[in-house]
Protein backbone atom coordinates (compact mmCIF):
# COMPACT_ATOMS: atom_id res chain seq x y z
CA UNK A 1 0.00 0.00 0.00
CA UNK A 2 1.59 3.59 -0.99
CA UNK A 3 0.34 7.04 -0.86
CA UNK A 4 0.07 9.57 -3.31
CA UNK A 5 3.60 11.07 -3.42
CA UNK A 6 4.56 7.21 -3.79
CA UNK A 7 6.01 6.73 -0.69
CA UNK A 8 5.06 3.49 1.52
CA UNK A 9 1.89 4.35 3.90
CA UNK A 10 3.40 3.39 7.68
CA UNK A 11 1.06 0.74 9.38
CA UNK A 12 0.17 1.44 12.58
CA UNK A 13 1.95 -0.15 15.69
CA UNK A 14 -0.10 -2.44 17.32
CA UNK A 15 0.85 -2.92 20.99
CA UNK A 16 1.33 -6.74 21.96
CA UNK A 17 -1.30 -7.86 24.38
CA UNK A 18 0.28 -8.36 28.03
CA UNK A 19 0.48 -11.73 29.27
CA UNK A 20 -2.64 -11.98 31.58
CA UNK A 21 -1.74 -15.52 32.88
CA UNK A 22 1.83 -14.87 33.22
CA UNK A 23 0.65 -11.06 35.05
CA UNK A 24 -1.90 -13.29 37.42
CA UNK A 25 0.63 -15.70 38.57
CA UNK A 26 2.73 -13.14 39.60
CA UNK A 27 0.25 -11.46 41.47
CA UNK A 28 -0.84 -14.18 43.34
CA UNK A 29 2.80 -14.79 44.09
CA UNK A 30 2.48 -11.39 45.55
CA UNK A 31 -0.24 -11.35 47.49
CA UNK A 32 0.81 -14.71 48.94
CA UNK A 33 3.91 -12.96 50.76
CA UNK A 34 4.36 -11.02 53.36
CA UNK A 35 1.72 -11.25 55.97
CA UNK A 36 -1.43 -9.45 54.49
CA UNK A 37 -3.55 -10.42 57.41
CA UNK A 38 -1.09 -7.78 59.66
CA UNK A 39 -2.53 -4.39 57.38
CA UNK A 40 -5.98 -6.49 56.43
CA UNK A 41 -7.29 -6.37 59.95
CA UNK A 42 -6.74 -3.13 60.16
CA UNK A 43 -9.60 -2.07 57.58
CA UNK A 44 -12.17 -3.97 59.44
CA UNK A 45 -14.57 -0.81 59.48
CA UNK A 46 -14.83 -1.04 55.47
CA UNK A 47 -16.14 -4.38 55.31
CA UNK A 48 -18.59 -3.78 58.53
CA UNK A 49 -19.87 0.14 56.41
CA UNK A 50 -19.75 -1.88 53.06
CA UNK A 51 -22.64 -4.90 54.67
CA UNK A 52 -24.81 -1.41 55.71
CA UNK A 53 -24.50 0.11 52.62
CA UNK A 54 -25.59 -3.10 50.37
CA UNK A 55 -28.11 -3.57 53.22
CA UNK A 56 -26.78 -7.40 53.74
CA UNK A 57 -29.63 -9.12 55.67
CA UNK A 58 -30.15 -12.51 57.39
CA UNK A 59 -30.50 -15.61 55.13
CA UNK A 60 -29.34 -13.95 52.10
CA UNK A 61 -26.48 -15.93 49.57
CA UNK A 62 -23.58 -13.87 49.69
CA UNK A 63 -20.06 -13.71 47.92
CA UNK A 64 -17.00 -12.15 48.49
CA UNK A 65 -14.95 -11.73 45.63
CA UNK A 66 -10.98 -11.55 46.12
CA UNK A 67 -11.94 -11.58 50.11
CA UNK A 68 -8.66 -11.42 51.22
CA UNK A 69 -8.56 -12.12 55.10
CA UNK A 70 -12.07 -11.48 54.92
CA UNK A 71 -13.67 -8.96 56.23
CA UNK A 72 -16.43 -7.94 54.27
CA UNK A 73 -16.87 -12.24 55.22
CA UNK A 74 -17.07 -11.69 58.70
CA UNK A 75 -19.31 -8.88 58.04
CA UNK A 76 -21.97 -10.19 56.13
CA UNK A 77 -21.35 -13.35 58.59
CA UNK A 78 -22.29 -11.32 61.36
CA UNK A 79 -25.43 -10.63 60.15
CA UNK A 80 -26.92 -13.88 59.67
CA UNK A 81 -25.85 -14.13 55.80
CA UNK A 82 -25.05 -17.19 54.19
CA UNK A 83 -21.33 -16.54 53.13
CA UNK A 84 -18.87 -17.85 50.71
CA UNK A 85 -15.60 -16.22 50.90
CA UNK A 86 -13.42 -16.58 47.75
CA UNK A 87 -9.65 -16.24 46.88
CA UNK A 88 -7.12 -17.34 44.38
CA UNK A 89 -4.27 -17.01 47.41
CA UNK A 90 -5.23 -20.47 50.04
CA UNK A 91 -3.61 -19.05 52.55
CA UNK A 92 -5.11 -15.50 53.03
CA UNK A 93 -8.84 -17.79 53.20
CA UNK A 94 -6.90 -19.63 56.14
CA UNK A 95 -6.61 -16.61 57.61
CA UNK A 96 -10.14 -15.63 56.99
CA UNK A 97 -11.30 -18.86 58.46
CA UNK A 98 -9.49 -18.81 61.51
CA UNK A 99 -11.07 -15.49 62.12
CA UNK A 100 -14.58 -17.08 61.74
CA UNK A 101 -13.93 -20.26 63.60
CA UNK A 102 -12.80 -17.88 66.70
CA UNK A 103 -16.11 -15.92 66.29
CA UNK A 104 -17.89 -19.18 65.98
CA UNK A 105 -19.27 -17.78 61.99
CA UNK A 106 -20.29 -20.07 59.89
CA UNK A 107 -19.01 -19.34 56.11
CA UNK A 108 -17.97 -21.61 52.97
CA UNK A 109 -14.58 -21.30 51.89
CA UNK A 110 -13.40 -21.60 48.36
CA UNK A 111 -10.31 -21.10 46.03
CA UNK A 112 -11.57 -18.83 42.98
CA UNK A 113 -10.08 -16.32 40.39
CA UNK A 114 -12.30 -13.24 40.34
CA UNK A 115 -11.84 -13.23 36.96
CA UNK A 116 -13.79 -16.71 36.47
CA UNK A 117 -15.70 -17.54 39.50
CA UNK A 118 -16.64 -21.47 39.95
CA UNK A 119 -20.62 -20.26 40.37
CA UNK A 120 -23.64 -20.65 38.59
CA UNK A 121 -25.60 -17.33 36.71
CA UNK A 122 -27.57 -15.73 39.37
CA UNK A 123 -26.07 -17.94 42.24
CA UNK A 124 -26.44 -14.88 44.86
CA UNK A 125 -28.52 -12.10 46.14
CA UNK A 126 -25.37 -9.43 46.93
CA UNK A 127 -21.39 -10.18 45.91
CA UNK A 128 -19.01 -7.92 47.83
CA UNK A 129 -15.60 -6.66 47.76
CA UNK A 130 -12.65 -4.68 49.64
CA UNK A 131 -9.95 -3.80 47.88
CA UNK A 132 -10.03 -7.09 46.16
CA UNK A 133 -11.62 -7.17 42.98
CA UNK A 134 -10.11 -3.93 41.74
CA UNK A 135 -6.40 -5.44 41.21
CA UNK A 136 -7.65 -7.81 38.91
CA UNK A 137 -5.64 -7.95 35.70
CA UNK A 138 -8.86 -7.57 33.33
CA UNK A 139 -10.88 -5.44 34.78
CA UNK A 140 -13.98 -6.46 32.00
CA UNK A 141 -13.50 -9.63 33.17
CA UNK A 142 -13.80 -9.80 36.88
CA UNK A 143 -16.83 -6.90 36.35
CA UNK A 144 -18.68 -9.58 34.25
CA UNK A 145 -18.13 -12.38 36.70
CA UNK A 146 -19.80 -10.00 39.63
CA UNK A 147 -22.49 -9.13 37.49
CA UNK A 148 -23.15 -13.02 35.89
CA UNK A 149 -23.16 -14.58 39.28
CA UNK A 150 -25.96 -11.96 40.81
CA UNK A 151 -29.52 -12.37 40.76
CA UNK A 152 -31.52 -9.77 38.43
CA UNK A 153 -32.48 -7.30 41.13
CA UNK A 154 -28.94 -8.70 43.45
CA UNK A 155 -26.45 -6.15 44.33
CA UNK A 156 -22.53 -5.26 44.27
CA UNK A 157 -21.26 -4.02 46.96
CA UNK A 158 -17.31 -2.46 46.40
CA UNK A 159 -15.17 -0.95 48.12
CA UNK A 160 -11.85 0.60 45.57
CA UNK A 161 -9.11 3.40 46.55
CA UNK A 162 -9.56 6.73 44.61
CA UNK A 163 -6.70 7.54 42.55
CA UNK A 164 -6.52 10.92 44.35
CA UNK A 165 -6.25 9.30 47.57
CA UNK A 166 -3.98 8.41 49.40
CA UNK A 167 -3.25 4.57 48.83
CA UNK A 168 -3.88 5.83 44.79
CA UNK A 169 -0.59 8.22 45.67
CA UNK A 170 1.00 5.26 46.90
CA UNK A 171 0.85 3.48 43.84
CA UNK A 172 2.50 6.29 42.12
CA UNK A 173 5.39 6.71 44.10
CA UNK A 174 5.86 2.61 44.22
CA UNK A 175 5.29 2.66 40.47
CA UNK A 176 8.22 5.18 39.98
CA UNK A 177 10.64 2.61 41.28
CA UNK A 178 9.10 -0.54 40.21
CA UNK A 179 6.63 0.33 37.28
CA UNK A 180 3.77 -2.01 36.96
CA UNK A 181 3.09 -4.68 34.00
CA UNK A 182 3.07 -2.54 30.60
CA UNK A 183 -0.81 -2.49 29.12
CA UNK A 184 -2.67 -3.81 32.62
CA UNK A 185 -4.73 -0.69 33.87
CA UNK A 186 -4.37 1.09 36.83
CA UNK A 187 -6.14 -0.75 39.78
CA UNK A 188 -7.17 2.69 41.39
CA UNK A 189 -9.68 3.10 38.10
CA UNK A 190 -12.21 1.14 40.29
CA UNK A 191 -12.21 3.80 42.49
CA UNK A 192 -13.64 6.52 39.50
CA UNK A 193 -17.14 6.89 38.75
CA UNK A 194 -16.48 6.81 34.70
CA UNK A 195 -14.37 3.36 34.96
CA UNK A 196 -17.25 1.63 37.12
CA UNK A 197 -20.08 2.99 34.59
CA UNK A 198 -17.83 1.84 31.38
CA UNK A 199 -17.71 -1.60 33.69
CA UNK A 200 -21.28 -2.10 34.75
CA UNK A 201 -23.31 0.15 33.35
CA UNK A 202 -24.96 -1.85 30.69
CA UNK A 203 -26.13 -4.33 33.56
CA UNK A 204 -27.47 -2.13 35.94
CA UNK A 205 -30.55 -0.39 37.10
CA UNK A 206 -28.39 2.08 39.56
CA UNK A 207 -25.09 2.42 40.58
CA UNK A 208 -24.45 4.55 43.83
CA UNK A 209 -21.34 5.92 45.14
CA UNK A 210 -19.93 7.32 48.06
CA UNK A 211 -16.32 9.10 48.99
CA UNK A 212 -15.16 7.76 51.96
CA UNK A 213 -11.92 7.81 54.67
CA UNK A 214 -10.53 5.08 56.15
CA UNK A 215 -7.99 6.38 58.84
CA UNK A 216 -4.51 5.33 58.55
CA UNK A 217 -2.81 5.20 61.63
CA UNK A 218 0.19 3.95 63.06
CA UNK A 219 3.32 5.13 65.46
CA UNK A 220 5.17 7.48 62.98
CA UNK A 221 5.68 7.44 59.06
CA UNK A 222 8.66 4.94 59.16
CA UNK A 223 6.09 2.92 61.54
CA UNK A 224 4.01 2.64 58.51
CA UNK A 225 7.26 1.88 55.92
CA UNK A 226 8.43 -0.95 58.05
CA UNK A 227 4.58 -2.89 58.38
CA UNK A 228 4.23 -2.21 54.57
CA UNK A 229 7.62 -2.92 53.85
CA UNK A 230 7.45 -6.18 55.88
CA UNK A 231 3.65 -7.63 55.47
CA UNK A 232 1.84 -5.67 52.71
CA UNK A 233 2.88 -7.94 49.75
CA UNK A 234 2.95 -5.43 46.56
CA UNK A 235 5.32 -3.43 49.04
CA UNK A 236 7.01 -6.31 50.28
CA UNK A 237 7.46 -7.38 47.05
CA UNK A 238 8.80 -3.80 45.32
CA UNK A 239 11.43 -3.32 48.17
CA UNK A 240 12.77 -6.87 46.91
CA UNK A 241 12.94 -5.62 43.66
CA UNK A 242 15.27 -3.31 44.23
CA UNK A 243 19.10 -2.83 45.45
CA UNK A 244 20.42 -0.91 48.58
CA UNK A 245 19.97 2.87 46.72
CA UNK A 246 16.64 1.81 45.42
CA UNK A 247 15.19 1.01 48.55
CA UNK A 248 16.25 3.78 50.12
CA UNK A 249 14.68 5.77 47.39
CA UNK A 250 11.31 3.95 47.88
CA UNK A 251 11.02 4.45 51.68
CA UNK A 252 11.95 8.35 51.36
CA UNK A 253 9.45 8.48 49.13
CA UNK A 254 6.48 7.06 51.08
CA UNK A 255 7.74 8.61 54.33
CA UNK A 256 7.84 12.33 52.06
CA UNK A 257 3.75 11.62 50.99
CA UNK A 258 3.08 10.29 54.58
CA UNK A 259 4.50 13.47 56.04
CA UNK A 260 2.74 15.31 53.37
CA UNK A 261 -1.13 13.63 54.44
CA UNK A 262 -0.25 13.63 57.83
CA UNK A 263 -3.33 14.98 60.07
CA UNK A 264 -2.34 13.51 63.03
CA UNK A 265 -0.02 17.14 63.89
CA UNK A 266 3.13 16.29 66.70
CA UNK A 267 1.33 13.04 67.71
CA UNK A 268 1.13 9.40 65.78
CA UNK A 269 0.51 9.42 62.23
CA UNK A 270 -2.93 9.61 60.56
CA UNK A 271 -3.29 9.63 57.55
CA UNK A 272 -7.06 9.53 55.50
CA UNK A 273 -6.87 7.23 52.40
CA UNK A 274 -9.76 8.21 50.53
CA UNK A 275 -11.73 4.91 49.00
CA UNK A 276 -15.07 4.66 46.53
CA UNK A 277 -17.95 3.13 48.64
CA UNK A 278 -19.99 1.89 45.66
CA UNK A 279 -23.44 -0.24 45.56
CA UNK A 280 -24.75 -2.01 41.99
CA UNK A 281 -28.02 -3.11 41.50
CA UNK A 282 -28.13 -5.31 38.91
CA UNK A 283 -31.07 -4.74 36.31
CA UNK A 284 -34.11 -7.77 36.17
CA UNK A 285 -36.85 -8.34 39.16
CA UNK A 286 -35.59 -10.14 42.18
CA UNK A 287 -37.63 -14.07 42.03
CA UNK A 288 -40.98 -13.94 43.61
CA UNK A 289 -40.97 -16.33 46.84
CA UNK A 290 -43.71 -18.25 46.51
Amino acid sequence: MSTETGRPSKTPAVAPQPDFETIKKKQQTTWASGDFAVVGTTLQIVGELLAEAVDVRSGERVLDVAAGNGNATLAAARRFASVTSTDYVPSLLEKSQARARAEGLPVTYQVADAEQLPFPDASFDVALSTFGVMFTPEHARSSAELMRVVRPGGRIGLANWTPEGFVGQLFKVIGSFVPPPAGVKSPALWGTTAHLEELFGRGASDIRSERRMFNFRYHSPDHFVQIFRDFYGPTHKAFGALDAKGQKGLADGIVALLERMNVGGAGPMVVPGEYLEVVITRKGQPPAHG
